[in-house]
Parts: structure tokens; sequence; C-alpha cells
């Protein structure tokens, strides 16, 4: 079905990764003649869990001539936010520099990734907002990242791949999630890997429908490591968006944590109620992937399983192809509902669109 208003944040947009030599400008001297002298500005730094040549990666109507997915700034605005009447989008620009073992070339390539977007993204379109790319392979470099950009209101969020090397919850990791706390920025956790393991639980597998099936598993890790780990009670006002986590593993995955729970609570003191009102109080899921059958019943069904109308954030996931026309929300979605997960659950998600003077809570009916 049409979202049937306008006003909606879409909370999962993707523009291509820039191209090495359009991130030289934004490098420092010793950075950018490393890279010129080396040849590696010629790499493409694209990992396999991200290829930009499979189909799913780009909707047929979408690409239209263009030469990668999501590589127009204005093809974007055409066929993701005029297209379906959004107010607001936030742009999730991944490049494989996250994946480097060299903690301190993956930070200089990742800042120039941020800048990038700041300079040739935000700026150039005042409905978007952006995410802080960092890498994890060096923490204190992700926190100096975060800091560096916590003042600039366009970016609302810190984005990390939900596949790393260490399971997401480990306290080497919490520096990160205190700077994001404390500059009010939520956490957002996205479909892919760093190819550290094997996606799946029994090792490598032969083609990339098996990596991204698996990836719901990998969003499974990471949920019981927050929750394990005492990262939930920690940082009591960081938010985790799970992007194109797929949905339908939600409501089984809150009946056996919880059920999990129960018979070994005693070695998690720190969670003191049902895991359950945790995820549902702290834990967003964006709308695509939606993996449900298409059948309106059934929808209304996991809808109701799912126990909370404010987990879910409305996304189109452009370029990649989950759907096709205009029809981006599954049938089955009752329209307060509807309303919920376009409007007010991203603006109770993302602070920084309450305090944006452009951002608008208004809808306005087209259908």
């Amino acid at each position: 079905m049409k979202i049937p208003f306008k006003g909606a944040v879409d909370c999962d947009l993707h523009l291509s990764a820039p191209r090495m030599s359009a991130l030289l400008p934004y490098m420092d001297e010793y950075w950018s003649d490393q890279f010129s002298n080396r040849h590696i500005d010629r790499f493409a730094f694209t990992m396999s869990s991200d290829n930009p040549i499979l189909p799913l990666q780009w909707r047929p109507d979408w690409k239209a001539g263009a030469d990668e997915p999501g590589s127009e700034l204005d093809r974007l605005r055409s066929r993701a936010l005029d297209q379906f009447g959004s107010s607001i989008g936030i742009v999730n620009v991944i490049h494989g520099a996250i994946a480097l073992y060299h903690g301190d070339m993956a930070a200089a390539i990742l800042r120039a990734v941020n800048d990038w977007t700041a300079d040739k993204v935000l700026s150039q379109e005042s409905r978007l907002r952006g995410s802080i790319l960092v890498s994890l392979q060096d923490p204190a470099l992700a926190v100096a990242e975060i800091e560096r950009l916590a003042g600039n209101p366009g970016f609302v969020q810190v984005l990390l791949p939900v596949i790393g090397e260490l399971t997401i919850g480990r306290r080497i990791y919490w520096p990160v999630f205190e700077a994001a706390s404390r500059a009010g920025l939520p956490i957002c956790l996205h479909a892919g890997s760093l190819n550290r393991h094997a996606p799946t639980g029994v090792g490598w597998p032969s083609y990339y429908v098996e990596d991204y099936v698996s990836q719901s598993a990998g969003f499974e890790a990471s949920l019981v490591s927050l929750l394990a780990e005492g990262v939930f009670q920690k940082f009591p006002d960081l938010t985790f968006v799970l992007a194109e986590s797929g949905v339908t593993w939600m409501p089984s995955f809150q009946w056996r944590q919880d059920k999990m729970w129960l018979g070994v609570r005693t070695e998690l003191p720190w969670i003191d109620r049902m895991p359950r009102e945790i995820i549902r109080e702290r834990v967003r899921l964006t709308l695509q992937p939606f993996d449900a059958p298409p059948d309106a019943a059934i929808v209304e069904r996991l809808l109701d399983h799912l126990g909370s109308d404010e987990m879910l954030l409305f996304s189109t996931d452009y370029p990649h192809w989950h759907f096709d026309g205009d029809d981006v929300v599954p049938d089955g979605f009752p329209t307060d509902l509807l309303r919920k997960i376009a409007i007010d659950n991203p603006h109770a998600t993302y602070g920084r669109l309450r305090q944006g003077g452009e951002a608008t809570k208004s809808l306005e009916v087209t259908a």
C-alpha cells in the first residue's frame, strides 16, 4: 500500500560511497599523499556484503542509467524524497574502510566520508540528515570522530555494521556508546559485516543469498549481547536502531529471550525486568525490508505480536529493491499506526529532529 500522507521521515536512505579521488580533498596532507603515492586511491573499498552490482542493491526503475545505485543526489531527491512525500530523510553512506585493520587509515577515510557527506549532501539538500560513520577498530578514534561532529545538527546518529569483530556489547566499545549518549545520538546498527568471521554459525557460505538471509542472526546476536552485557542499564538514554534487519524475527526473539532469561536470570542481576520490556523501550527497527508474506491478516497478527507501536520506523531503503512502485508499506498497516511509524516514532527516536526548525510533524493527506 502507498503511504497516504506527506511529511514522513525516511529513516534509511543510501547514497553510494564516494570514490577515493573525491575524498582526497577532505584529507590532511599526510593522508592525501599516502593514498596518492601508494596508489591506494585506486582501490574501490567494496565489501562482499555490500556489493553494488547485485540486483538487490538497486531497483531497475531507480537505476535508470546511473553508474551506481544511489550515486546521484538529484535522483535521490526525486525518487526517494519527492516520490514518497518525505519531509526528512536520514542518509547512511557506508564505506568499506570500516573493515580495515589499520585503525588510523580507517579513521582518516571515514573522517573524509563524513566531511564529504556534510559538504556534498547535507548542505545541498535541507531535507537530508546524516549518520556519523565510524570504525570500531580503534574505539578511541571513533569517540574522537563522534565528538568532532557532535556539534553539527545535520548528523543525527552514529552508524556501525551489525556484525563486527567482537560482540557489540563488550566493554571495549562502551566509550563509543558513552560518546553517542553524551551527544544525544542513537546508535544505528546497519546490516553488513566486517567479514572477520563467517556470517553464518556453521562456516562461510557459497552464495550471497546465504550471507544476506543470515544477517538477521547477526542482529539477534548483537541484541543478546547488548542485553547480557548490561549496555541498556549502563546507558539509560541510548537508543539502538536496527536498520535493514527485517522485522518478522523480532516477536519470536522476544519470547525466546524472555524464556531463557527467566531460567538464568541470577547470572544477569542487572536485568531487572523482562527483556522484552527493555527491547520495546530502547530498540527500533526500520520498516524495509519487511519480510512478511503478502497477506494483510498475517501482517496484522505480526504487528500485534511485536507488542509495541513504537518500535518501527518508516524507511524506503532507497535504492535497494524491496518493493515495486509506491507500495512502500505492506498491506495490513492501519492508518493510525502509519502515522506513528512515519512521523511520531522517528521524531521520538531522533532528538535532533525535534530540535530542528525545518522539520515538521504536520500531515497533508493525499489519499
